[in-house]
């Protein structure tokens, strides 16, 4: 067989096995159900209701970072965003998110906006119960014409009963939209054991023989890893839905 035969065989194995891997791939991280959050708001705005996502996960992941740089794309998009700040147990988790407000509403000023600050803060301070400040927003929010409701959640790791039982019950109570989990990609297989057990622990906690369970992740700290890329399609497999947060958003004060 002649050097030129020999590197066609070679050419067309590489061709076959890059576009098996490719849609395998495609396959793996294709949506089982349509995912357009914008799409989704308008539908919402058609309904006279706002669009609500919770955000969950453990503790110090980046969930209230990432919340205010998914405000800031939504604000971007033309939507009024209300920030429910239902962490109640954390000391300094209503001012964190309050500085967001202001960093927000100072990059969209009121005046462009018809006068009215284009995110606001839903809050009622510490020690309150988590699902009923979340009820109290979603109400707000509907009455006062906001587009979009993100509810702040405390971080809790997987094997605490207690407030997992409380997530569980915000969840039910108010049935978002859209419920995501926050995690760190740095933790490489551990953020997928994360995942597992706190979505079992939803199911395990829910007061519903059909418990609301997680629909999507929010993979945070992505750009910083090289060889655990290998997690976000682990993570992605049971969800199909993944949402890679940029870090453009200037969160200084």
């Amino acid at each position: 067989m002649s050097s030129n035969k020999i590197l066609c065989v070679f050419l067309a194995v590489a061709s076959t096995v890059k576009q098996a891997l490719q849609d395998s791939l495609v396959q793996i991280l294709q949506p089982k159900r349509r995912v357009d959050i914008l799409r989704d708001v308008m539908e919402a705005q058609s309904q006279r209701r706002p669009f609500v996502i919770t955000f969950c996960g453990v503790n110090g992941v980046g969930k209230s970072t990432n919340l205010a740089k998914i405000s800031y794309w939504l604000i971007e998009n033309g939507f009024s965003v209300l920030i429910a700040a239902c962490d109640t147990f954390r000391a300094g988790a209503v001012e964190q998110l309050r500085t967001h407000q202001r960093r927000l509403n100072s990059l969209h000023p009121p005046e462009k906006h018809g006068g009215r600050p284009v995110v606001q803060l839903y809050e009622k301070g510490y020690g309150k119960d988590a699902a009923g400040i979340a009820m109290e927003a979603i109400a707000y929010a509907r009455n006062q014409a906001f587009d979009v409701v993100l509810v702040d959640t405390a971080g809790r790791m997987q094997d605490n009963a207690p407030l997992m039982t409380a997530l569980a019950k915000l969840i039910a109570v108010n049935m978002p939209d859209l419920v995501l989990f926050v995690g760190e990609a740095l933790v490489g297989n551990e953020a997928v054991d994360q995942l597992v057990k706190f979505n079992q622990a939803l199911a395990d906690h829910s007061m519903s023989d059909k418990p609301r369970l997680i629909d999507g992740i929010v993979l945070t700290k992505f750009d910083t890893i090289d060889d655990k890329v290998d997690v976000l399609f682990l993570l992605v497999t049971p969800l199909r839905m993944y949402l890679n947060v940029s870090h453009k958003f200037a969160l200084g004060n």
